[in-house]
């Protein structure tokens, strides 16, 4: 848990000033780009970020019995408001679904967090971290921060303009939620397949014990 709030903190903080410095680049190579890209409000859109973030690490410092309820309780108001944006996207701009999300913006959204995920296991597993840590650091590398992108698309840009925005970040969410489920289901199959640490050590001390006698 302390890992992924640290890897969270970082990540959120290295993007207040990366990200304006990523789009300032961009706009480098196109002429009429800068005066379109809203830095002041992009980077007050990361401090709102950052702001819900530290008071999460506060919560879980001081009432640490009160961070799983939180959780489970921000989980829960994030999945319905994914499911509430993607059916108001559906109903506003229904139509132009799969004008906008070509086979290729789909394939992107599959590919990204499953490429997160297993470069997050392989670079864990290179820095020899045990096995909780390298789950840990693949679902932090693997799901990506879409709050983030929405707050990002709400401050920056204008109301008429973000409908088909958001059809990105909801197919995003989708993939990255449905590939981590899928990962978690085959850990638990796998930790039932697999004989414990404990069930094997004690096998092992009985038939020592057996051999001895």
């Amino acid at each position: 848990m302390n890992l992924s709030i640290v890897m969270t903190t970082c990540s959120t903080v290295l993007a207040l000033g990366m990200m304006p410095l990523f789009l300032y680049l961009y706009s480098q190579f196109f002429s009429n780009l800068v005066e379109f890209v809203p830095f002041t409000n992009i980077i007050f859109a990361l401090v709102m970020i950052l702001v819900p973030c530290g008071i999460g690490i506060l919560i879980n410092y001081r009432v640490p019995q009160y961070s799983k309820i939180i959780t489970k309780a921000g989980l829960m108001f994030l999945l319905i408001s994914c499911a509430v944006i993607g059916v108001l996207a559906g109903i506003s701009d229904g139509g132009k679904i799969f004008t906008v999300l070509s086979p290729q913006l789909i394939a992107t959204a599959a590919l990204m967090p499953l490429t997160g995920f297993i470069c997050g296991y392989i670079l864990s597993t290179l820095f020899r971290m045990n096995a909780p840590c390298r789950r840990t650091v693949s679902m932090e590398v693997g799901c990506q921060n879409i709050q983030l992108c929405t707050t990002i698309l709400k401050v920056a840009f204008p109301a008429e303009r973000i409908g088909q925005l958001f059809f990105f970040p909801v197919i995003y969410i989708v993939f990255q939620i449905v590939e981590a489920l899928i990962f978690i289901v085959l850990f638990r199959c796998l930790q039932r397949l697999r004989p414990s640490q404990k069930e094997t050590t004690e096998y092992t001390a009985v038939e020592r014990a057996a051999q001895g006698i």
